[in-house]
């Protein structure tokens, strides 16, 4: 029998084969606790978010009409979105009562920003409408707010830019009613009219069946 020599170099020992991977699990499902964290975060943000715009929209106010409120501004706006309307519709666009909104309407009326006559077609009703004056006042105030909320967001870094565009039209969408502008909140309660303080010419026949058959 043949011996070996122990000087020989060995052959190399054989490795044990692998033990088979164990399968993947799927990933686990969020659980109820963590999507309640979640949505707090989130909320916590949002409200963050509206008490920057508000403090902005203050700072705009004070820079260009200090003597103004924000309910006062947001009335002015109403009247530039929506033209003509109703003291009464005002008051319910705004969610004041009519009281307030009076107060309201006299106090913007006396800074010559809001014009205030009665209809006449119905003595009983008060039509309001902004005065050049108090277009120039929403037209100076909200470009102000444009310039600082556009100064704030070219402070993010892009990336982060492009992913708050979504979120935030995800976010309009998502309030689907209570997202609505106040041209659509004003049309809801009726405000739309036509002005009687400067009526537009009589529509034909033609131009009325037109204008019937498109809001049906």
């Amino acid at each position: 029998m043949t011996r070996q020599n122990p000087d020989s170099p060995q052959p190399p020992a054989s490795e044990p084969p692998e033990p088979p991977a164990a399968p993947s699990s799927p990933p686990s499902s969020p659980s109820p606790s963590d999507l309640d964290r979640e949505a707090e975060e989130v909320t916590v943000a949002v409200m963050a978010a509206s008490r920057l715009v508000v403090a902005i929209s203050a700072r705009a106010l004070a820079s260009t009409a200090d003597v103004l409120t924000l309910p006062q501004l947001r009335a002015l706006v109403v009247l530039s979105t929506c033209g003509p309307v109703k003291l009464a519709t005002m008051a319910s666009t705004l969610g004041v009562n009519p009281s307030t909104a009076l107060r309201m309407a006299e106090r913007l009326e006396s800074l010559d920003l809001v014009d205030r006559k009665t209809n006449p077609d119905n003595r009983r009703e008060v039509v309001l409408r902004l005065t050049p004056a108090g277009q120039d006042m929403v037209d100076r105030v909200l470009t102000h707010r444009r310039t600082e909320v556009r100064a704030l967001v070219e402070r993010l870094p892009d990336e982060t830019r492009a992913v708050l565009v979504p979120a935030l039209k995800a976010l309009t969408e998502a309030a689907d009613v209570l997202a609505a502008d106040y041209f659509d909140e004003v049309r809801r309660v009726g405000a739309l009219i036509e002005d009687p303080l400067n009526p537009a010419p009589p529509t034909t026949p033609h131009s009325a069946r037109s204008a019937r058959g498109s809001r049906g």
